[in-house]
């Protein structure tokens, strides 16, 4: 498999597969800056984008406003090609503390709030962070295509669904991605991910690395593999990620401009029928 094919989100917006995930750019408990100096962070989207990287994800709660405000000053003017994904229906609090909110008001406001920080007159995919359960689906939906249709988003993700639940979505509107949490150990989302491969539909699994815990639960497979590439085990588990399925849109995230370039030269690394099956025995779910 040609790991840096191009995917196109929604069918008409191609991005290379391995992108850049901005939730690394704020603090702990994705609350506040991460750096004191916001340069930093300006130049690793930068550096994403020369390393080649089209799809940027980011969500208005990551700082709160924090993330999108350095997207917009990293890179706008946005070049030709670049996509730009956002999320929105969750209120962040406090550091780890946040509350979902799917009104249909609420959400209109938020979206406008995403426009205005990333300067842009569209958003290209905007993902709905949580469906809201004390807001019947199709309201939440109807907003969203609302503000699609006037010209606001591009495309509509769902963040942490079931099968049942996009099934549900898709017959309400059209629905470009899926976000959920999906790594080498943690494969509970598989029945979901081959729905999306089925109708190609776009999975961005979050904690492709798996949050830290992926070199002591794959213990010495992993390091095998890698060792037999010349990589390290964190390339190797984003590299399973883009040989697994071809809808996998992984966008790890990172502060450290070393780890980025470490992350993105993943798409490189071919792995074999044999490397892939010696890494399926490692799964925990």
């Amino acid at each position: 498999m040609d790991t840096e094919t191009l995917f196109p989100v929604g069918g008409n917006l191609p991005v290379r597969r391995l992108g850049f995930g901005t939730g690394g750019l704020v603090g702990a408990g994705y609350w506040g800056p991460r750096h004191d100096d916001p340069q930093h962070s300006v130049a690793l989207l930068r550096r994403a984008v020369e390393r080649g990287a089209t799809l940027i994800d980011t969500a208005d709660n990551y700082g709160p406003d924090v993330a999108e405000e350095l997207v917009a000053r990293a890179l706008h003017p946005y070049p030709d090609g670049l996509v730009i994904a956002t999320k929105g229906g969750v209120v962040r609090t406090g550091p780890d503390v946040w509350h979902i909110a799917g009104r249909p008001e609420r959400l209109r406001s938020m979206c406008e709030a995403s426009l205005r920080r990333l300067r842009t007159e569209t958003i290209d995919l905007y993902q709905l962070h949580r469906f809201d359960p004390e807001v019947p689906m199709a309201e939440q939906l109807g907003a969203l295509t609302e503000l699609q249709q006037a010209g606001k988003i591009r495309h509509i993700g769902l963040d942490t669904i079931g099968v049942e639940e996009l099934t549900r979505a898709l017959e309400i509107a059209p629905i470009a991605s899926v976000q959920n949490r999906y790594n080498l150990l943690d494969r509970g989302s598989e029945e979901l991910l081959e729905l999306c491969e089925r109708r190609g539909t776009a999975f961005l699994p979050w904690f492709p690395l798996g949050n830290g815990t992926l070199t002591g639960g794959a213990g010495e497979v992993l390091a095998e593999v890698a060792d037999g590439h010349g990589a390290t085990t964190g390339q190797i588990a984003l590299a399973w990620l883009l040989h697994r399925s071809p809808v996998l849109l992984p966008t790890p995230g990172t502060s450290s401009p070393a780890h980025l370039d470490e992350n993105l030269d993943a798409a490189r690394i071919a792995l074999t029928e044999e490397d892939m099956a010696r890494l399926d025995t490692v799964r925990d779910q």
